[in-house]
């Protein structure tokens, strides 16, 4: 640890770094995409184990 960072109080500390974008999360195509993903490694994963015969 620095001497900045133990002097610092901690309202200053927290929350420096984090964009301030009105409070919704952007993230609507990132889970889009991972869900698509999941959805198909199921997919996989069921024909793997012969739960789905195709």
């Amino acid at each position: 640890m620095t001497a900045q960072t133990k002097k610092a109080p901690a309202s200053t500390k927290v929350g420096i770094d984090v964009a301030k974008t009105g409070g919704t999360a952007p993230f609507t195509f990132r889970t889009v995409v991972s869900g698509i993903l999941l959805a198909g490694n199921i997919l996989v994963a069921a024909i793997y184990f012969h739960v789905i015969n195709p």
